[in-house]
Protein backbone atom coordinates (compact mmCIF):
# COMPACT_ATOMS: atom_id res chain seq x y z
CA UNK A 1 0.00 0.00 0.00
CA UNK A 2 1.53 3.31 -1.08
CA UNK A 3 0.15 5.10 1.95
CA UNK A 4 1.78 2.68 4.35
CA UNK A 5 5.07 2.98 2.46
CA UNK A 6 4.92 6.74 2.89
CA UNK A 7 5.09 6.30 6.65
CA UNK A 8 8.47 4.55 6.55
CA UNK A 9 11.24 6.42 8.33
CA UNK A 10 14.98 6.14 8.82
CA UNK A 11 14.73 3.85 11.83
CA UNK A 12 15.78 0.25 11.37
CA UNK A 13 13.05 -2.04 12.71
CA UNK A 14 15.24 -4.30 14.81
CA UNK A 15 14.97 -5.22 18.45
CA UNK A 16 16.03 -2.33 20.64
CA UNK A 17 18.08 -0.24 18.18
CA UNK A 18 20.75 1.81 19.94
CA UNK A 19 19.60 5.18 18.62
CA UNK A 20 16.88 6.90 16.65
CA UNK A 21 16.60 10.25 14.92
CA UNK A 22 13.71 12.63 14.39
CA UNK A 23 11.50 12.75 12.46
CA UNK A 24 10.01 9.37 13.31
CA UNK A 25 7.36 9.86 10.61
CA UNK A 26 8.00 12.05 7.56
CA UNK A 27 4.49 13.47 7.45
CA UNK A 28 1.52 13.75 9.76
CA UNK A 29 -0.09 15.94 12.39
CA UNK A 30 -1.79 15.69 15.77
CA UNK A 31 -0.10 12.37 16.66
CA UNK A 32 -1.87 10.26 19.26
CA UNK A 33 0.07 7.35 20.77
CA UNK A 34 -1.36 5.26 23.59
CA UNK A 35 0.07 2.25 25.38
CA UNK A 36 -2.19 -0.56 26.56
CA UNK A 37 -0.45 -3.47 28.24
CA UNK A 38 2.53 -4.42 26.10
CA UNK A 39 1.26 -2.78 22.91
CA UNK A 40 1.52 0.72 21.46
CA UNK A 41 -1.19 2.15 19.23
CA UNK A 42 -0.81 5.14 16.93
CA UNK A 43 -4.07 6.81 15.90
CA UNK A 44 -4.14 9.45 13.17
CA UNK A 45 -6.19 10.84 10.31
CA UNK A 46 -5.25 10.81 6.63
CA UNK A 47 -7.16 10.66 3.33
CA UNK A 48 -10.39 11.48 5.18
CA UNK A 49 -10.16 8.36 7.33
CA UNK A 50 -9.13 7.41 10.86
CA UNK A 51 -6.26 4.91 11.01
CA UNK A 52 -4.73 2.81 13.79
CA UNK A 53 -1.28 1.20 13.69
CA UNK A 54 -0.05 -1.14 16.43
CA UNK A 55 3.35 -2.49 17.49
CA UNK A 56 5.00 -3.98 20.54
CA UNK A 57 7.51 -1.13 20.84
CA UNK A 58 7.27 2.60 20.48
CA UNK A 59 9.59 3.09 17.52
CA UNK A 60 7.95 0.42 15.38
CA UNK A 61 4.46 1.85 15.78
CA UNK A 62 5.30 4.60 13.28
CA UNK A 63 6.27 2.10 10.57
CA UNK A 64 3.65 -0.57 11.32
CA UNK A 65 0.97 -1.29 8.72
CA UNK A 66 -2.02 0.91 9.62
CA UNK A 67 -5.61 -0.26 9.29
CA UNK A 68 -8.67 1.85 8.60
CA UNK A 69 -10.58 2.29 11.83
CA UNK A 70 -13.30 4.49 10.36
CA UNK A 71 -14.24 5.95 7.00
CA UNK A 72 -17.24 8.27 7.15
CA UNK A 73 -20.04 7.89 4.62
CA UNK A 74 -20.33 10.58 1.98
CA UNK A 75 -22.82 13.40 2.11
CA UNK A 76 -23.35 13.69 5.87
CA UNK A 77 -22.62 16.34 8.47
CA UNK A 78 -19.54 14.32 9.52
CA UNK A 79 -18.09 13.33 6.12
CA UNK A 80 -15.30 15.89 5.74
CA UNK A 81 -12.25 17.40 7.47
CA UNK A 82 -11.49 14.51 9.81
CA UNK A 83 -9.21 16.07 12.44
CA UNK A 84 -7.09 14.91 15.38
CA UNK A 85 -8.54 11.51 16.36
CA UNK A 86 -7.72 10.25 19.85
CA UNK A 87 -7.91 6.60 20.92
CA UNK A 88 -8.91 5.81 24.51
CA UNK A 89 -9.55 2.57 26.37
CA UNK A 90 -12.57 3.23 28.60
CA UNK A 91 -14.07 0.29 30.44
CA UNK A 92 -14.42 -2.76 28.20
CA UNK A 93 -14.23 -0.91 24.87
CA UNK A 94 -12.03 1.35 22.78
CA UNK A 95 -13.29 4.80 21.85
CA UNK A 96 -12.09 7.30 19.27
CA UNK A 97 -12.97 10.98 19.61
CA UNK A 98 -12.54 12.87 16.35
CA UNK A 99 -13.68 16.17 14.86
CA UNK A 100 -15.55 16.20 11.54
CA UNK A 101 -17.77 18.47 9.48
CA UNK A 102 -19.75 18.66 6.23
CA UNK A 103 -17.11 20.68 4.39
CA UNK A 104 -17.92 23.92 6.22
CA UNK A 105 -15.51 24.57 9.08
CA UNK A 106 -18.13 26.28 11.25
CA UNK A 107 -19.92 22.93 11.44
CA UNK A 108 -17.03 21.04 13.03
CA UNK A 109 -18.31 18.89 15.89
CA UNK A 110 -16.88 16.01 17.92
CA UNK A 111 -17.78 12.45 16.90
CA UNK A 112 -17.61 9.30 19.05
CA UNK A 113 -16.54 5.93 17.63
CA UNK A 114 -16.58 2.63 19.55
CA UNK A 115 -14.98 -0.80 19.15
CA UNK A 116 -15.85 -3.57 21.63
CA UNK A 117 -12.66 -5.57 21.14
CA UNK A 118 -9.36 -5.84 22.98
CA UNK A 119 -7.53 -4.99 19.75
CA UNK A 120 -8.17 -1.43 18.54
CA UNK A 121 -6.66 -2.09 15.10
CA UNK A 122 -9.95 -2.79 13.37
CA UNK A 123 -13.24 -1.18 12.33
CA UNK A 124 -15.04 1.16 14.73
CA UNK A 125 -18.75 1.93 14.84
CA UNK A 126 -19.90 5.53 14.96
CA UNK A 127 -21.89 6.06 18.14
CA UNK A 128 -22.84 9.54 17.00
CA UNK A 129 -22.04 13.17 17.52
CA UNK A 130 -20.89 13.94 21.04
CA UNK A 131 -23.64 16.35 22.15
CA UNK A 132 -21.47 18.91 23.91
CA UNK A 133 -23.18 21.69 25.87
CA UNK A 134 -24.03 24.87 23.91
CA UNK A 135 -23.61 23.06 20.55
CA UNK A 136 -20.77 25.29 19.35
CA UNK A 137 -17.80 24.57 17.04
CA UNK A 138 -15.63 21.90 18.70
CA UNK A 139 -12.36 20.14 17.83
CA UNK A 140 -9.42 18.37 19.52
CA UNK A 141 -11.45 16.60 22.19
CA UNK A 142 -9.75 14.52 24.86
CA UNK A 143 -10.69 12.60 28.00
CA UNK A 144 -9.59 13.38 31.55
CA UNK A 145 -10.12 10.84 34.32
CA UNK A 146 -10.01 12.37 37.79
CA UNK A 147 -11.15 10.95 41.13
CA UNK A 148 -13.20 8.22 39.46
CA UNK A 149 -15.02 10.64 37.16
CA UNK A 150 -14.75 11.14 33.40
CA UNK A 151 -14.44 14.61 31.91
CA UNK A 152 -14.19 15.86 28.35
CA UNK A 153 -11.84 18.70 27.39
CA UNK A 154 -11.86 20.35 23.97
CA UNK A 155 -11.09 23.45 21.91
CA UNK A 156 -14.10 25.50 20.96
CA UNK A 157 -15.50 28.84 19.95
CA UNK A 158 -17.24 30.96 22.59
CA UNK A 159 -19.85 31.95 19.98
CA UNK A 160 -20.69 31.23 16.35
CA UNK A 161 -17.86 33.23 14.78
CA UNK A 162 -14.22 32.19 14.33
CA UNK A 163 -12.45 34.91 16.35
CA UNK A 164 -10.76 32.82 19.04
CA UNK A 165 -10.40 29.23 20.26
CA UNK A 166 -10.63 28.48 23.98
CA UNK A 167 -10.41 25.35 26.10
CA UNK A 168 -13.57 23.98 27.72
CA UNK A 169 -14.40 21.12 30.05
CA UNK A 170 -17.59 19.26 30.94
CA UNK A 171 -18.48 16.08 32.80
CA UNK A 172 -19.15 12.79 31.03
CA UNK A 173 -21.87 10.52 32.38
CA UNK A 174 -20.40 7.79 30.17
CA UNK A 175 -17.98 7.90 27.23
CA UNK A 176 -20.67 9.17 24.85
CA UNK A 177 -22.87 11.31 27.12
CA UNK A 178 -21.81 14.79 28.29
CA UNK A 179 -23.80 16.28 31.17
CA UNK A 180 -23.94 19.74 32.67
CA UNK A 181 -22.56 23.02 31.35
CA UNK A 182 -19.28 23.66 29.60
CA UNK A 183 -16.71 25.57 31.64
CA UNK A 184 -13.95 27.66 30.10
CA UNK A 185 -10.56 26.81 31.60
CA UNK A 186 -8.19 28.63 29.22
CA UNK A 187 -8.17 31.38 26.62
CA UNK A 188 -5.29 32.95 24.64
CA UNK A 189 -4.08 35.73 26.92
CA UNK A 190 -0.27 35.83 26.94
CA UNK A 191 1.67 37.21 23.94
CA UNK A 192 3.09 33.74 23.14
CA UNK A 193 -0.50 32.43 22.85
CA UNK A 194 -1.66 35.15 20.49
CA UNK A 195 0.41 34.78 17.32
CA UNK A 196 -1.95 34.68 14.36
CA UNK A 197 -5.64 35.40 13.89
CA UNK A 198 -7.83 33.91 15.18
CA UNK A 199 -6.05 33.48 18.49
CA UNK A 200 -5.78 29.84 19.49
CA UNK A 201 -5.73 27.45 22.44
CA UNK A 202 -6.23 23.89 21.17
CA UNK A 203 -4.96 20.31 21.32
CA UNK A 204 -5.46 19.70 25.08
CA UNK A 205 -4.00 16.49 26.49
CA UNK A 206 -4.16 15.25 30.08
CA UNK A 207 -0.92 14.29 31.81
CA UNK A 208 -1.27 12.71 35.26
CA UNK A 209 1.77 11.91 37.39
CA UNK A 210 2.23 11.21 41.10
CA UNK A 211 -1.26 12.43 41.94
CA UNK A 212 -0.94 15.70 40.02
CA UNK A 213 -3.02 16.56 36.97
CA UNK A 214 -1.92 18.75 34.08
CA UNK A 215 -3.47 19.77 30.78
CA UNK A 216 -0.82 20.37 28.12
CA UNK A 217 -2.21 22.34 25.19
CA UNK A 218 -1.12 24.07 21.98
CA UNK A 219 -1.10 27.84 21.59
CA UNK A 220 -0.94 30.33 18.69
CA UNK A 221 -1.86 29.55 15.12
CA UNK A 222 -0.88 26.07 13.93
CA UNK A 223 -0.30 27.54 10.44
CA UNK A 224 2.47 29.87 11.68
CA UNK A 225 5.99 29.56 13.05
CA UNK A 226 5.14 30.26 16.71
CA UNK A 227 3.03 27.23 17.67
CA UNK A 228 4.08 25.95 21.08
CA UNK A 229 2.87 24.09 24.16
CA UNK A 230 1.42 25.69 27.26
CA UNK A 231 0.26 23.99 30.43
CA UNK A 232 -2.51 24.16 33.02
CA UNK A 233 -2.26 22.50 36.42
CA UNK A 234 -5.26 21.38 38.46
CA UNK A 235 -4.74 23.08 41.82
CA UNK A 236 -8.29 22.71 43.15
CA UNK A 237 -10.51 19.73 43.89
CA UNK A 238 -13.15 20.23 41.20
CA UNK A 239 -12.03 20.30 37.53
CA UNK A 240 -15.34 22.00 36.66
CA UNK A 241 -14.34 25.14 38.56
CA UNK A 242 -12.42 27.53 36.34
CA UNK A 243 -10.32 28.79 39.25
CA UNK A 244 -9.21 25.21 40.00
CA UNK A 245 -6.85 25.50 37.02
CA UNK A 246 -3.60 27.49 37.08
CA UNK A 247 -1.91 28.43 33.81
CA UNK A 248 1.86 28.63 33.66
CA UNK A 249 2.89 32.08 32.42
CA UNK A 250 5.43 30.81 29.86
CA UNK A 251 5.33 28.04 27.25
CA UNK A 252 6.60 24.65 28.43
CA UNK A 253 7.82 23.57 24.98
CA UNK A 254 8.68 26.02 22.23
CA UNK A 255 10.44 26.10 18.89
CA UNK A 256 14.10 26.71 18.15
CA UNK A 257 16.01 27.73 15.05
CA UNK A 258 16.12 24.04 14.07
CA UNK A 259 12.64 22.88 15.18
CA UNK A 260 9.69 25.02 14.11
CA UNK A 261 6.28 25.08 15.79
CA UNK A 262 6.28 21.98 18.02
CA UNK A 263 2.78 21.20 19.19
CA UNK A 264 -0.27 18.97 19.61
CA UNK A 265 1.39 16.38 21.83
CA UNK A 266 0.52 13.02 23.30
CA UNK A 267 2.33 11.16 26.06
CA UNK A 268 3.30 7.58 26.70
CA UNK A 269 5.80 5.51 28.67
CA UNK A 270 8.54 3.02 27.87
CA UNK A 271 9.69 1.24 30.99
CA UNK A 272 10.20 3.99 33.55
CA UNK A 273 10.78 6.62 30.84
CA UNK A 274 8.20 9.20 29.83
CA UNK A 275 7.94 10.16 26.15
CA UNK A 276 6.30 13.06 24.35
CA UNK A 277 5.17 12.65 20.72
CA UNK A 278 4.39 15.83 18.77
CA UNK A 279 4.32 17.39 15.33
CA UNK A 280 6.58 20.12 13.94
CA UNK A 281 6.58 22.26 10.80
CA UNK A 282 8.83 20.95 8.04
CA UNK A 283 10.60 24.32 7.76
CA UNK A 284 9.93 28.00 8.54
CA UNK A 285 6.83 29.12 6.69
CA UNK A 286 5.74 25.53 5.97
CA UNK A 287 2.27 26.10 7.41
CA UNK A 288 0.47 22.76 7.77
CA UNK A 289 3.25 20.71 6.13
CA UNK A 290 4.31 18.77 9.22
CA UNK A 291 6.29 15.77 10.48
CA UNK A 292 6.23 13.71 13.66
CA UNK A 293 8.92 13.92 16.36
CA UNK A 294 9.29 12.31 19.77
CA UNK A 295 11.66 12.49 22.73
CA UNK A 296 11.91 11.50 26.40
CA UNK A 297 11.12 13.91 29.20
CA UNK A 298 11.37 14.02 32.97
CA UNK A 299 9.67 15.66 35.94
CA UNK A 300 11.39 18.39 37.94
CA UNK A 301 11.78 18.65 41.72
CA UNK A 302 8.46 20.48 41.93
CA UNK A 303 6.72 17.54 40.22
CA UNK A 304 6.03 19.33 36.94
CA UNK A 305 6.96 17.88 33.55
CA UNK A 306 10.22 19.18 32.13
CA UNK A 307 10.17 18.72 28.36
CA UNK A 308 13.45 20.50 27.72
CA UNK A 309 14.03 21.79 24.19
CA UNK A 310 12.88 19.97 21.03
CA UNK A 311 15.51 17.54 19.77
CA UNK A 312 16.95 18.76 16.47
CA UNK A 313 16.28 16.58 13.43
CA UNK A 314 18.77 13.98 12.23
CA UNK A 315 20.56 13.93 15.59
CA UNK A 316 21.04 10.42 17.06
CA UNK A 317 19.41 9.96 20.45
CA UNK A 318 19.23 6.87 22.69
CA UNK A 319 16.26 4.82 21.57
CA UNK A 320 13.62 3.47 23.95
CA UNK A 321 14.98 0.13 25.14
CA UNK A 322 12.03 -1.81 26.46
CA UNK A 323 8.27 -1.66 26.65
CA UNK A 324 8.17 -3.46 30.00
Amino acid sequence: MLFALSLLVAVTAVDDPATFTNPVAPRGADPWVVREGDAYHYCFSARNRVWVASADNLLDVFTAQPVVAWRPPRGTDHSREIWAPELHRLGDAWYVYVAADDGRNENHRMQVLRRADDDPAGPFERVGELPLPDDKWAIDGTVLQHAGQLYFVWSGWPGKVDVTQRLYICRLQDPATPVGPRVEISRPEHPWERHGEPTVNEGPTALVHDGRTFIVYSASGSWGDHYCLGMLELVGDDPLQADAWRKLPEPVFAGTDKVISPGHASFTTVGDQHWIVYHVARHPGAGWDRLIHMQPFTFDEAGRPDFGAPLPPDTPWPAPKSRK
